[in-house]
C-alpha cells in the first residue's frame, strides 16, 4: 500500500469514492454545506490501483479538519495508511491537531478513530437533524439506530 498526495489527474476518482461512500462530494456538517473534497487530499494505491481516498482541509489555525476518509477496497488497510500519512504530513507541517465529525450512529467510524488514538472531544446535540434542513438525503436511521447527532473527535499531534 501506498500514499501519496492527490494530483489533478484523481479528481474524478476522489469525486466518485466520496459520492459512493456519502452519497454526494457535498457534505452536510456545522450546519453548512462543505464540499468534501476539501483543500487537500490523498490517495491510496495498491497494485498500482487507487483504493482510497482522505480529503482535508485548513481551518485557519494549526488544525486540520477531516473531512472524508473513504476506502474503495474496504479491509485492506486503506484507511489506516491513509490516516498515518497524514499524521505524519501534519506532524511535517507543524500542525497541532487533527479533527473530524462524525455521526452517532457510525459506530465503525467511531472505533476506528478511537483505536488510533483520536479522543470524543463533544456531541453536537440535534446538528444532523438541523442538517436535514440543507441536505434532505441524510437518511433517518441506520441499523435501528437513529441518525441525529455529530461527535466531534481530536488526535493532538
Amino acid at each position: 500500500m501506498t500514499v501519496r498526495k492527490a494530483v489533478a489527474d484523481d479528481a474524478p476518482f476522489i469525486d466518485e469514492a466520496l459520492a459512493d461512500a456519502f452519497g454526494s462530494t457535498m457534505m452536510a456538517v456545522h450546519d453548512e454545506l462543505v464540499d468534501a473534497t476539501g483543500d487537500a487530499a490523498a490517495v491510496a494505491e495498491r497494485h498500482g490501483n487507487r483504493v482510497g481516498v482522505i480529503t482535508y482541509r485548513h481551518d485557519g489555525t494549526q488544525t486540520w479538519e477531516i473531512l472524508s476518509l473513504a476506502a474503495t477496497e474496504p479491509g485492506t488497510g486503506a484507511g489506516s495508511a491513509l490516516l498515518d500519512w497524514l499524521r505524519a504530513e501534519a506532524i511535517r507541517q507543524r500542525v497541532t491537531r487533527l479533527w473530524l465529525v462524525t455521526t452517532n450512529e457510525n459506530l465503525a467510524a467511531l472505533r476506528f478513530y478511537q483505536r488510533r488514538g483520536f479522543d470524543l472531544l463533544r456531541v453536537e446535540r440535534d446538528a444532523v437533524t438541523r442538517a436535514r434542513r440543507l441536505k434532505p438525503s441524510i437518511p433517518l436511521e441506520d441499523d435501528g439506530i437513529p441518525i441525529r447527532h455529530e461527535l466531534v473527535l481530536e488526535l493532538r499531534l
